[in-house]
């Protein structure tokens, strides 16, 4: 994790996981447990992500503040798209960090740098 120390949104990741492992319900574990399936593919161990985690987490802002629930969830999300693309191509530059595979990774046949 702290190979990401430098990208947006890390702290959120970061904490999501803790919050996580140690079974708390918080704003960061119910982001994690959104990008789960994102996260794992990029090697992150997200064990035992919450159910109904975008519902729950609009449910808890709106819980501290209604009126803005829907702004900070939004805002929240775009954090955590903002790491996991960093993530990704940070991943993709350095060999030692873990590389998203998936379909449509591969260079188009005849396609050439120019």
């Amino acid at each position: 994790m702290e190979r990401f120390a430098g990208l947006p949104g890390h702290d959120l990741v970061r904490d999501g996981l803790a919050d996580l492992a140690r079974g708390e319900e918080t704003v960061a574990a119910l982001l994690v447990s959104i990008g789960a399936p994102r996260l794992r593919r990029l090697g992150f161990d997200v064990s035992s992500p919450i159910a109904d985690p975008e519902r729950r987490l609009y449910l808890l802002l709106a819980r501290e503040d209604q009126d803005s629930a829907h702004g900070r969830y939004n805002a929240l999300v775009r954090r955590l798209v903002s790491f996991e693309q960093a993530a990704e191509r940070a991943s993709s530059c350095d060999p030692s960090l873990p590389r998203l595979e998936r379909p449509g990774d591969e260079r188009p046949r005849g396609w050439a740098l120019p």
